[in-house]
């Protein structure tokens, strides 16, 4: 896919308020705020297409073009509708190349335990001090054929050479052990259930079988009588 352009064309507003707020979003934008580095906060209009687009990718940064000006900013917080999941605000920090911020990356896992083990996650995300210009998408952890007794910490963890991590490095991330009883009964339980659901379904479908025989018996049935008085008024004339 290609890469988002995350030059932003940003217009400053005067307006506020819901009413205005509405009108913008109505009109393709988003309203938006940028604070930060002692500046007083500005209120903005972000190109809603063009963002909703980069900020598929966790803690993007936006390089706003604002009166001719580029400014560099780190998306902090996204609110959105809980119904439609429309954008409604957003706050931005100013940020400049070089500079260290905190943020929440994702981690994501790969590959697959060995059979019969599993898998805790214990963390989903690791708060990393990072350069605002070189942020990591995501920090991966390979798990393929792990067994029990296989763990990972912060301390443990493929980093960025200028990334730091903003917390206690014995904190666990993810490990692998054998199934407790409790786990069996689960797997049982949830074995259970499906073998139940899938029975339901297999009585609804013969149900509903049985119903549409007897509808085309009954039709049969009633085309033969209507043939057979058909054929008596025939011979009666």
């Amino acid at each position: 896919m290609a890469e988002i352009d995350n030059k932003v064309p940003t217009e400053v507003r005067t307006q506020f308020g819901k009413g205005f707020a509405r009108r913008l979003r109505a009109a393709g934008q988003i309203p938006a705020v940028v604070y930060g580095h002692g500046a007083e906060v500005q209120h903005v209009a972000l190109p809603a297409h063009q963002v909703r687009l980069l900020l598929r990718k966790k803690n993007a940064i936006l390089d706003l073009q604002i009166d001719g000006v580029s400014q560099l900013a780190l998306v902090k917080d996204v609110q959105k509708d809980p119904v439609l999941q429309i954008i409604e605000h957003i706050d931005l920090v100013v940020v400049t190349q070089g500079e260290k911020v905190l943020v929440n990356v994702p981690l994501h896992i790969i590959g697959v335990q060995q059979s019969g083990a599993v898998l805790e996650l214990d963390a989903i995300t690791v708060p990393l001090l990072a350069n605002a210009t070189h942020i990591p998408e995501f920090i991966e952890i390979s798990i393929e054929g792990k067994g029990p007794g296989f763990k990972v910490t912060f301390a443990d963890l493929d980093l960025p050479s200028d990334a730091i991590i903003d917390g206690e490095s014995t904190r666990l991330v993810v490990h692998v052990h054998s199934p407790s009883a409790r786990d069996l009964a689960e797997s049982g339980e949830e074995l259970a259930a499906e073998l139940a659901d899938d029975a339901a379904h297999a009585d609804h479908k013969a149900e509903i079988h049985a119903e549409q025989h007897d509808s085309e018996k009954a039709a049969a049935q009633a085309d033969a009588e209507l043939s057979g008085a058909a054929a008596a008024a025939e011979a009666a004339e």
